[in-house]
């Protein structure tokens, strides 16, 4: 458990430290992921827990803390994906940023996904296929390798840092950018 987060940690600390942490508490208490279960980021770990059903705070960091360790395991750092690449590893590269975002800088054979690829992707790919998701900074791309995890397809990874990690650590003609 991380010493910095407690039950007076702020929620948008919490998030910060544990960027799948809203998936997290959705997933075990139904908290986070509608106006009717959500939470403000101005609110205390210990305040969500209270008005939903007087939680153990201790409980939630552990299940929050084995979700972040299970999140690392879907991550792929950028160097590692670039090196697996160069030696030839089949791995898919699906970008599920917008399609400005795609059109303006992308990673050479990057797919990007839409509606037809995302059926594609759960009906007709082999479920061993490796693919990584990419988003912009890391963020987004967790919850869409959790997603295709959670359909039976264990070899979905997320670019840890997303294309800016990428551009930092491995191509620098990619430009970076930030949205408003």
């Amino acid at each position: 458990m991380s010493p910095n987060i407690t039950g007076k940690s702020l929620m948008q600390e919490v998030l910060h430290v544990y960027p799948g942490a809203q998936r997290a508490l959705f997933r075990k208490y139904h908290i986070g992921g509608c106006s009717s279960c959500g939470f403000r980021p101005d609110e205390t770990l210990a305040s969500v827990c209270e008005r939903n059903g007087s939680l153990s705070v201790e409980d939630v960091l552990k299940k929050v803390q084995q979700s972040h360790d299970e999140d690392n395991q879907m991550l792929i750092e950028p160097t590692d994906l670039a090196k697996r690449l160069a030696e030839g590893e089949d791995i898919k590269l699906v970008d599920i940023r917008s399609r400005e975002e795609f059109e303006a800088v992308h990673i050479d054979g990057s797919i990007m996904l839409t509606q037809p690829l995302m059926q594609e992707i759960l009906g007709s790919w082999d479920n061993n296929q490796r693919f990584v998701m990419i988003d912009h900074q890391g963020k987004k791309g967790l919850d869409a390798a959790a997603y295709y995890l959670g359909h039976g397809m264990p070899n979905a990874n997320a670019l840890r840092g997303g294309i800016d990690a990428w551009s930092v650590e491995v191509d620098a003609s990619i430009r970076r950018y930030t949205l408003n």
